[in-house]
């Protein structure tokens, strides 16, 4: 499919992981992308490799100069913006393990997840608002199922996720009220392999083993997610197919929070 042959799309946080991925989907779907990130050799390695139709920028999104400075890089190489995907964000583990939990998480732990993942989605939207409101557009926010539970060994993570959940609507419901011609929708992914999780499960051995078994211990699907599989339900979301669909949120979580979790089959008879 081309669905978006002639649209300009930006991707936060595309150096790697889900991000690169809808970058890549994007992209071999027709559109021009903007790899931004503040990983630079892997976000300008990623817009060689995508070839024509790419470019990278270095954006952090916790900063409002960046974001004027990238989107005007954007309106005068390729006159607009069409599809925004909100996906930059850290877990707070990034460099070691360190408390998260309510109790014992220090305010600036705390302030340095949100600054990322909630204060980085405002900055997003509001640009993404400005750029697309003559013309239209559509902005797909990464949230994750940490946003719907508790995550008690992750407070501020859970907490950030929990707020752009409902950031995602008022958007939708203000570009709606305004006349607007901008869908906004949230994507929540449960366990996706990414580097993300590299921190928390540590080298290849038994302990990596026996943690990515708990992981998937209670999803019904008995497996993580790939990145593939968000980023196919970024660009729907992203797309005309998906023109009726504002201030939803699409839950890829393998069943997850379905209800009970699904016992194995029963051995087979011999």
């Amino acid at each position: 499919m081309q669905r978006f042959t002639n649209r300009v799309a930006l991707v936060t946080g595309a150096a790697r992981g889900i991000g690169a991925a809808c970058a890549e989907r994007l992209h071999a779907e027709g559109a021009t992308v903007w790899v931004t990130d503040i990983r630079d050799d892997d976000g300008a390695a990623l817009a060689a490799r995508l070839g024509a139709r790419a470019r990278y920028a270095t954006l952090d999104v916790r900063d409002e100069a960046a974001w004027t400075r990238v989107l005007a890089e954007v309106h005068a190489r390729d006159g607009a913006l069409d599809v925004l995907v909100a996906n930059a964000g850290i877990t707070g583990f990034e460099d070691g393990p360190v408390p998260h939990d309510p109790e014992h998480v220090s305010l600036d732990a705390w302030r340095a997840v949100l600054a990322t993942n909630l204060d980085g989605v405002m900055l997003a939207c509001r640009a993404a608002i400005g750029a697309m409101k003559t013309r239209g557009g559509s902005i797909v926010i990464m949230a994750s199922r940490s946003g719907l539970v508790g995550i008690p060994g992750a407070a501020a993570y859970a907490a950030g996720k929990a707020a752009i959940r409902n950031h995602a609507k008022t958007v939708a419901l203000y570009c709606a009220e305004r006349g607007y011609a901008i869908r906004c929708n949230a994507v929540f992914p449960a366990a996706i392999l990414t580097p993300m999780w590299e921190p928390m499960l540590g080298p290849p051995g038994p302990a990596r083993d026996a943690a990515m078994a708990a992981i998937v211990h209670d999803v019904p699907l008995r497996r993580m997610g790939t990145v593939a599989e968000v980023a196919a339900a970024v660009a729907y979301l992203a797309s005309d197919e998906a023109a009726y669909t504002t201030g939803a949120e699409l839950v890829l979580d393998g069943g997850l929070l379905a209800g009970a979790s699904a016992p194995p089959p029963p051995p087979t008879e011999p």
